[in-house]
């Protein structure tokens, strides 16, 4: 898991207080449903904690994309990754919603079954859509 875009940490940034919060079926469209999950993460073992408490429950591990990104901060530097899982682009999507939101010791993972009819760039919407309502239900 690699580092990306480190940039000092001004310390004005949110950080959820709940370890994993999940938000099931928010969107649903030509037969596609997407989940979002959120949680406090302070490092790399915490996300791949976070990670393996989703696919814990096998509709998770049987989902055909489950694309997260993270925001950690450290010694006043915020480091940020992502992982795709299959779903071009969709890693980077979740990265923008969290810097748009300013979270921090977060991640957030949109969970996609693909229905069959391809969606072109409406995944993009659901997957920004996802994510963003997963960070405002745990901003609450």
């Amino acid at each position: 898991m690699a580092k990306q875009n480190n940039q000092f940490d001004f310390g004005d940034a949110w950080v959820p207080t709940e370890s994993f919060v999940l938000y099931e079926k928010i969107i649903e469209d030509r037969g596609s449903k997407y989940s979002v999950s959120v949680g406090h993460v302070k490092n790399r073992d915490e996300i791949k904690q976070f990670l393996k408490q989703l696919k814990s429950n096998k509709k998770y591990t049987k989902a055909d994309h489950n694309s997260w990104a993270a925001r950690i901060s450290r010694d006043g530097v915020l480091y940020q990754t992502k992982s795709d899982d299959g779903e071009s682009g969709a890693g980077q999507v979740i990265l923008r919603a969290m810097q748009g939101s300013d979270v921090t010791n977060c991640v957030v993972c949109v969970t996609r079954w693909f229905g069959g009819v391809k969606l072109m760039g409406d995944r993009f919407k659901h997957v920004q859509d996802a994510a963003q309502y997963g960070l405002s239900q745990v901003q609450l």
